[in-house]
């Protein structure tokens, strides 16, 4: 049976029941079966780049809206905040804003699981996997989703159930109804289609079979089939202006069914305490960075690569310590004495440029060690940080986790940029350097002080075998690397010299990455990516 898990790494869930306004502080929940099959279309379209649905999830969409879903939810409470939105006008030479209420369900940490009672064919199966893990949001876009379809024998996370709820069933005390919009069996809508058309065009008949219908005609005929979509696929994809313009009162193809879920299923009032399920370790986490327009021109340059790690280690120790001493190895190097750690197996914060724009666009939190859930939590937590001389905060969103494996799963575009931080297939044999190598010791013409007896020692440190070592002469595909912010900030200690080379490395086998070495290396400077994609 197709089972959807559900996450929301905000620990909040915003979506508004149909038929209802933002403003009358509502949630629905659970996310409505015909929520979820249009956020599985979406997905679709914007991920696996359909220009219209194809054959196999057609089959996998009317499967499931062919069975009522059962869920198993979190515990939850209603949260609101309210703010005046400026309407762009004004009036006695002040602004004009209205009061807008935004409402969401307080999820915390705990997933949401959905299971259609159906079976599916291989590859719409493999579809709805597909689809589950590019799934980005779920409600409204502030609503960001980490999904995933997961088997017949795995175990459901702990909650409260909530199933449809047959009519001559009595209610249970603790338990209320709640009325969900599910969509409509795709052969009962093709009937009532059917015969909806037909009684709208008896309006306007056909003249004799001797007499061509006049344009009028025609154009009366097409405007009166025109509010009936032609089939369940295309009544998910029509959005809410369409349906309200052409008079329906809630969506084509859809009708409502009563849940049964526990009364206090979403309580109102302070955020429910949850507890969080202990998680394991994992061994790296990327972050998307993005302006608050989504300017992608107005993210720091590849430059600043080193002040930016550092920001964001400043920032996620603040979080993880709360004002307190804190105890988390993986992000603050160092161990329960206050110890700094040795063999590079605390994190390394990397700010990377994905994409290949010159702008920093993603962030990579890669620790050998892994990372644990507190350091983890720490970083779910970040929303923001920020850079200097540009145009406010850039806001952080969790873009993947897991393993190194995990991230090299990534779709386009995110794909070929993880494949040259990682190596293609996690390894690779020939590396270049994508930021500045700065020495961590003052360099000398030879012997193990020199720039390439540095790097050697740099890579045996972190466990990787030597390599062919080249220093580059700086050219059009280098140059770049000569402006990069090179000194950590006060009171960091600077580098011996602050000089940075672009280095290129040869091994006889291919080695992991991420590779960063020298100074700073813990922050972005010294990374090199991998020359076989």
């Amino acid at each position: 049976m197709p089972t959807l898990l559900l996450s929301f790494p905000g620990g909040r869930y915003h979506a508004t029941p149909p038929g209802h306004h933002v403003n009358e502080g509502l949630v629905e929940w659970p996310p409505s079966p015909w929520r979820l099959l249009r956020a599985l279309i979406a997905c679709g379209y914007a991920t696996h780049h359909w220009s219209e649905v194809p054959a196999t999830a057609r089959r996998l969409i009317e499967a499931l809206a062919s069975t009522l879903p059962t869920y198993r939810l979190p515990q939850a409470s209603v949260a609101h905040s309210r703010h005046f939105m400026p309407l762009g006008t004004l009036k006695n030479g002040r602004e004009s804003t209205t009061l807008v209420y935004d409402t969401w369900a307080e999820v915390g940490q705990q997933p949401l699981a959905v299971r259609w009672p159906c079976a599916l064919a291989r590859e719409a199966h493999t579809l709805f996997g597909s689809l589950a893990t590019q799934l980005g949001y779920l409600g409204r876009s502030e609503s960001w989703v980490v999904a995933s379809a997961i088997g017949d024998d795995a175990t459901l996370p702990p909650g409260q159930d909530a199933y449809p709820h047959s009519g001559d069933a009595s209610v249970s005390p603790h338990w209320e109804q709640v009325s969900l919009l599910v969509p409509e069996l795709p052969e009962t809508y093709a009937d009532w289609r059917k015969s909806s058309v037909a009684n709208a065009l008896d309006a306007h008949p056909l003249p004799d079979a001797k007499k061509r219908p006049s344009k009028k005609l025609l154009k009366e005929r097409t405007a009166a089939v025109a509010s009936y979509p032609s089939d369940l696929l295309d009544c998910l994809q029509r959005d809410t202006a369409w349906w309200k313009g052409h008079g329906w009162g809630q969506p084509p193809g859809s009708r409502r069914v009563l849940y049964l879920r526990r009364s206090d299923a979403l309580t109102v009032g302070p955020p429910a305490a949850y507890t969080r399920r202990p998680s394991g370790h994992v061994a790296a986490m990327l972050l998307a960075l993005t302006t608050p327009r989504g300017t992608r021109s107005a993210l720091p340059t590849r430059a600043r690569t080193l002040p930016q790690g550092e920001l964001l280690h400043r920032a996620l120790v603040s979080v993880a310590a709360r004002g307190e001493s804190v105890l988390c190895p993986a992000l603050t190097g160092r161990d329960e004495g206050g110890k700094l750690l040795r063999g590079h197996r605390h994190a390394s914060i990397l700010p990377t440029d994905l994409d290949r724009d010159g702008h920093l666009d993603h962030i990579l939190v890669h620790a050998p060690m892994g990372l644990d859930p507190r350091a983890q939590q720490a970083i779910r937590s970040l929303r923001r940080t920020w850079t200097r001389g540009g145009v406010g905060d850039l806001q952080l969103a969790v873009a993947g986790q897991g393993s190194l494996a995990d991230l090299l799963g990534l779709s386009s575009p995110l794909d070929v940029g993880i494949r040259q931080l990682l190596g293609p297939t996690g390894s690779a044999s020939a590396w270049v350097s994508e930021t500045p190598f700065v020495p961590p010791r003052h360099p000398k013409p030879r012997g193990s002080s020199s720039i390439e007896g540095q790097v050697l020692a740099e890579l045996a440190s972190r466990d990787l075998p030597s390599a062919e070592v080249r220093v580059l002469p700086w050219n059009e595909q280098n140059h770049a690397l000569r402006h990069a912010v090179r000194v950590r900030r006060h009171p960091a200690h600077p580098p011996p010299v602050d000089a940075g080379f672009a280095i290129s490395l040869i091994f006889s086998v291919p080695v992991p990455g991420p590779i960063s070495l020298g100074y700073a290396a813990h922050f972005g400077l010294g990374q090199f990516r991998a020359l076989e994609v």
